[in-house]
């Protein structure tokens, strides 16, 4: 009997760690017999992955931002995700809507109606048989003081990207978002504390997979 797919969700700030652990429990699905697909937000598709460059590059305002997000994860939803849950495959994504919420909305300052009108559109567009935007099962929220990831992103080997390049106070919004989506969604949303070493941060993920069942 074929299991049904799972869609599971990786957030958090830049510097937060949460890329690191994607791959790891990737490999752990594998190892229990799932198939499984690893994908990105913004990006996943070649589509998306265009417009991935042209957000961590160029200048533009947060409307254009928000649009650009949301057009890149419609191609996503359509081109991956979707056919992915079909096939019964396990979902992994380094950031989805949350994200938008928390680093547009709260760290742009960009009005949450005008997002949530665009995700409404996105849903319509959307493969999905009933018109619903799938929501992850399960978001691993890592959660690190923003003056902590910044002294992770100073001591990044790669030139830091637009989003990377911000102020603390902008990623203390963002972080302030992600809380706020948290408390409304506490069922969805595992806090992981990503200021603890590797080991203890990817034990949490592998503890919160272990209480809903789908690892053992």
């Amino acid at each position: 009997m074929s299991r049904p797919g799972l869609f599971i969700s990786f957030e958090g700030i830049d510097g937060a760690g949460k890329s690191s652990h994607v791959e790891g429990l990737a490999s752990a699905f594998r190892a229990q017999g799932r198939r499984v697909t690893v994908s990105r937000e913004p990006g996943g598709t070649p589509l998306a992955e265009k417009l991935r460059a042209l957000l961590l590059t160029e200048r533009m305002d947060a409307l254009t931002e928000s649009l650009l997000i949301f057009a890149a994860r419609r191609d996503h939803l359509c081109q991956v995700i979707e056919p992915a849950l079909a096939r019964g495959d396990v979902v992994l994504c380094d950031r989805f809507t949350d994200s938008t919420f928390a680093y547009q909305g709260a760290g742009r300052g960009f009005d949450h109606e005008t997002l949530s009108i665009l995700e409404r559109m996105t849903n319509t567009a959307a493969a999905h048989k009933d018109g619903l935007l799938p929501e992850p099962e399960l978001t691993l929220w890592f959660d690190l003081a923003p003056e902590l990831a910044a002294e992770r992103l100073a001591g990044a080997a790669h030139r830091p990207d637009r989003f990377e390049a911000q102020p603390v106070e902008f990623f203390r919004r963002v972080a302030r978002g992600y809380a706020d989506r948290a408390a409304a969604a506490p069922r969805r949303i595992v806090r992981i504390d990503a200021a603890q070493e590797r080991h203890r941060v990817w034990q949490q993920l592998i503890d919160a997979l272990v209480c809903k069942g789908w690892l053992w």
